[in-house]
């Protein structure tokens, strides 16, 4: 039985860490990056306008899934996502549906609770997008 991916890179990933607590003396170091897995709704969030973002917060807290139905046209205006593979016209069905998603689960808090911490994620990354900083962390 062939070890998975995950097994090796957890593997290396330990290999690492006992290599630098072994060579913590030595000049040589060992840089370990970490990346967050997304999922397709959540990879659809689209890297927006500073201002944009706020705005669609602000109708996210208010008004459950309203933000996340407007930065869904902000695709159609070229805002870039973390789903460069796929169409534009699946980007953007994609965050209709996240929109849809919080406004039916709204009723039972869900949907207002995720639909505020979709809110705070457009605002995260538009703050990367503002400083620079590269859409793959």
């Amino acid at each position: 039985m062939e070890p998975s991916h995950k097994d090796a890179e957890t593997a290396a990933a330990a290999a690492a860490v006992a290599a630098a607590d072994r060579g913590a003396s030595s000049s040589s170091g060992v840089v370990v990056q970490v990346r967050e897995k997304k999922g397709p709704l959540r990879a659809a969030i689209p890297y927006m306008p500073f201002p944009v973002a706020v705005i669609c917060l602000f109708l996210n807290t208010f008004v459950p899934g309203l933000g996340t139905f407007v930065s869904a046209f902000t695709v159609l205006c070229g805002a870039r996502t973390d789903l460069p593979d796929r169409h534009v016209c699946c980007v953007f069905w994609l965050n209709i549906a996240a929109a849809l998603i919080q406004i039916l689960t709204a009723i039972v808090m869900v949907g207002w609770i995720m639909s505020i911490f979709w809110g705070m994620d457009m605002v995260i990354l538009a703050s990367y997008k503002e400083q620079g900083i590269p859409q793959q962390l």
